[in-house]
């Protein structure tokens, strides 16, 4: 595939992407309003899209193509980067939420105990990514396979998805028996 048409269509996922960057803007912007590890989080989307808008520029540019797969390995791994400190952060104010609740001598809220949504989007999100790298090998392979290029991504989403279904679900149902919370008889 040529590489302006690769660009156009960066560009337009780039430009379809701002239902996730924009509200990652205003999450930054809202500065010490919001808890560290939501603005971490929020660099991080917003880097990895400034990364892809990058990209699509690199693609029409560039002639050769090491530019726009250095910058998109570059770009992917300060997204990353900057992921894995917003889920250190959050684990810290989970961890600092907990004890502020232990010593009021109450039960913390539902919300507090246990970010199984953070499980769930983040064995989600390994899923996709195995798909679209696997979409890629089998694409590189040759072009007899074509079914492969849709059955490979499609198979290991559903799998991943699984994974996180039944993974999440005993953490949420669990959540309320974390060891050392004090447990109120009513």
């Amino acid at each position: 595939m040529a590489q302006p048409v690769l660009a156009l269509g960066t560009a337009l996922v780039t430009a379809a992407g701002c239902v996730w960057y924009l509200p990652a803007l205003a999450e930054v912007r809202a500065g010490a309003d919001r808890p560290d590890s939501r603005r971490s989080a929020a660099a991080a989307c917003l880097s990895g899209w400034t990364t892809v808008a990058g990209l699509a520029v690199l693609l029409l540019v560039a002639r050769t193509w090491w530019l726009p797969v250095a910058a998109a390995g570059s770009g992917a791994a300060v997204t990353a980067g900057l992921r894995v400190r917003a889920a250190a952060q959050r684990r810290r104010e989970a961890r600092e939420t907990l004890r502020d609740w232990a010593l009021l001598g109450q039960d913390p809220p539902r919300s507090a105990r246990h970010p199984c949504a953070t499980l769930f989007v983040t064995l989600l999100g390994v899923g996709l990514a195995a798909a679209v790298g696997s979409a890629v090998l089998v694409t590189a392979g040759g072009a007899g396979r074509t079914w492969a290029v849709v059955a490979a991504p499609a198979g290991l989403t559903g799998l991943f998805l699984a994974v996180a279904i039944v993974r999440a679900g005993p953490a949420r149902r669990g959540a309320r028996d974390l060891p050392g919370q004090r447990r109120r008889d009513r």
